[in-house]
C-alpha cells in the first residue's frame, strides 16, 4: 500500500519511541490516559483505555469513538530506558569529564556554531547543563574554601600547629565541597543538569554514531514493527518523540531497505514530534543517520509527518531534518513539516502558565490542547483517519527551515 492510498481505520497499531528517558514507560500510559480524557472532553469524542491485550512488551489498548466511528488501537512503548539508565550511571567526577568531552566534540567539530544558525533555543538547552554544572562546582569549591579557611584559622587560634591546622582546613574544604556536589546531584530532579548532560554526551561520545547496544535494540524494534505490518491492521503508526525521532528514521529506513514493508499491508505512517535530529546528524560520524534521512525522505512506502513548535525551546522547531542536515536529494518527498502552534492552540491563560516550563512544553505534543487546531495526538492515534489522509492537503508551515547547515554530509554506504 502506498502513502497515497486511502482507507478508513478500524484497527491501528501504534509504536511509541521515547526520547532519552530513564523513567519506566508506565508514565506514558498515565500521560495518555489523563491527557486523552482531557482532550476528549474538550473536543467532544470518547477515548477509553484498557490493559494491553496478550503478553509481550509494555503497552495498552485504546478504544476511540470519534466522528461516528469506533477504532481499536494497540499502543506499544518501544523501551530503551534501560540503556539510558546504563549510560547515566556515572560518578560526579565522570560526569564532569563527560562535560569536557561533550563540549570539546560540539565545539571543535563546528556543530555547535552551525546548530546556532537554526534555532538558539535547543542550543541554549544544550549549554544549560554545562553552565549549571560549572556553577554547582564553583558553589561547592568556594563554599568549601571559605569554611575550610575559617576552620583552619579557628584551630590555629586554639593552639593547633600550623601544619595540622592547614590539613584540617583542607579536610573541611574537601568534605564540604563533596557534600554540596552530592546534594546537587541528589536534587537533579529539579535542576536537570546531570540528566541533560548525560543526554547530550550520549550522542557526543560516539560523535553521532549509534552505540552497539542501541543498534541491537533498534533491530529488535524493527522486528516488532515488521510483525505488525504482517498483521491485519489498517494502519501501523510509529511515533518518535525527541531523540526517539532519529531512532525512528533509522528503524524505518532499515525495514524498507530489507523489503519488510508489504505492498498490500497496513498503511505505514511515521510521526516525529519535537525532534532534535540536528543535534546528532551534525556530528562527524553520523553517517548512518544522514544516510537514513536521505533514503527515507523519498520513499512511497510510508507517510512521514514532522510536528514541532517554536514554543518548544528543546526542539529544532520547523527545521526540516533532512534538508538542514545537508542530505536532501532530488525528489525529496518527506517529511511534511508543520507547527503545533502552541501559542494558538493553547489558551492565553494556559500558555502563560506553561511558557517557562520548558520540559513540560517538550511533552505538549502528547497532551491536550484547550484550543486545538489541526493537530490532535489522540485523534491521530485513536481516530478513524490515517496519517496520510489526515494531512493529504496540508502544506508545510511557511516558516519551515530547509537551508543546509551541517558541515558534515557524508552518508553510510
Amino acid at each position: 500500500m502506498t502513502a497515497q492510498s486511502s482507507r478508513p481505520v478500524a484497527r491501528r497499531r501504534v509504536f511509541y519511541i521515547p526520547g532519552y528517558d530513564p523513567i519506566h514507560p508506565r508514565r506514558y500510559r498515565e500521560l495518555y490516559r489523563k491527557e486523552g480524557s482531557a482532550q476528549a472532553a474538550i473536543t467532544g469524542y470518547d477515548i477509553a483505555l484498557a490493559p494491553k491485550r496478550g503478553g509481550g512488551p509494555y503497552g495498552w489498548h485504546v478504544t476511540g469513538r470519534i466522528d461516528g466511528a469506533e477504532v481499536e488501537a494497540d499502543v506499544e512503548v518501544l523501551v530503551w530506558s534501560d540503556i539510558v539508565r546504563g549510560s547515566m550511571s556515572s560518578s560526579i567526577p565522570a560526569t564532569y569529564l563527560q562535560l569536557v568531552r561533550c563540549a570539546w566534540t560540539y565545539i571543535t567539530s563546528g556543530a555547535l556554531r552551525r546548530l546556532m544558525w537554526l534555532r538558539k533555543g535547543p542550543v541554549i538547552a544544550a549549554l544549560y547543563p554545562v553552565g549549571m554544572l560549572i556553577l554547582q562546582l564553583m558553589i561547592a569549591v568556594w563554599t568549601g574554601v571559605l569554611l575550610g579557611y575559617g576552620a583552619g584559622e579557628l584551630l590555629g587560634a586554639l593552639g593547633l600547629p600550623d601544619a595540622l591546622a592547614v590539613l584540617a582546613g583542607l579536610a573541611v574544604w574537601g568534605a564540604v565541597a563533596t557534600l554540596i556536589l552530592r546534594w546537587f546531584k541528589k536534587k537533579d530532579g529539579k535542576f536537570f543538569a546531570y540528566y541533560l548532560m548525560h543526554d547530550y554526551a550520549y550522542s557526543a561520545n560516539w560523535k553521532g554514531a549509534n552505540p552497539p547496544d542501541l543498534e541491537a535494540r533498534m533491530a529488535e524494534f524493527g522486528d516488532r514493527i515488521a510483525e505488525a505490518l504482517a498483521d491485519e491492521f489498517d494502519e501501523v503508526l510509529v511515533v518518535g518523540h525527541s531523540s526517539g525521532a532519529h531512532l525512528g528514521v533509522s528503524i524505518l529506513a532499515d525495514l524498507i531497505r530489507q523489503g519488510r514493508v508489504p505492498a498490500n499491508g497496513p498503511a505505514l505512517a511515521f510521526l516525529s514530534l519535537g525532534q532534535v535530529v540536528p543535534m546528532v546528524s551534525f556530528l562527524p560520524k553520523a553517517d548512518r543517520l544522514r544516510g537514513d534521512l536521505a533514503y527515507l525522505c523519498t520513499r512511497k512506502e510510508l507517510t512521514w509527518v514532522d510536528v514541532t513548535a517554536p514554543g518548544d525551546g528543546c526542539a529544532f522547531a520547523l527545521c526540516d531534518p533532512v534538508a538542514v542536515s545537508g542530505v536532501a536529494p532530488v525528489g525529496q518527498k518527506w517529511p511534511l513539516v508543520f507547527s503545533a502552534a502552541f501559542t494558538q492552540s493553547l489558551s492565553p491563560e494556559r500558555w502563560k502558565e506553561m511558557r517557562w516550563r520548558f520540559f513540560r512544553l517538550h511533552f505538549q505534543y502528547l497532551c491536550a490542547f484547550d484550543r486545538p487546531k489541526d493537530y490532535d495526538y489522540f485523534q491521530i492515534t485513536a481516530g478513524p483517519v490515517t496519517l496520510a489522509d489526515r494531512y493529504a492537503d496540508r502544506p508545510h508551515s511557511k516558516s519551515r527551515i530547509d537551508i543546509p547547515a551541517s558541515k558534515y554530509t557524508s552518508i553510510a554506504a
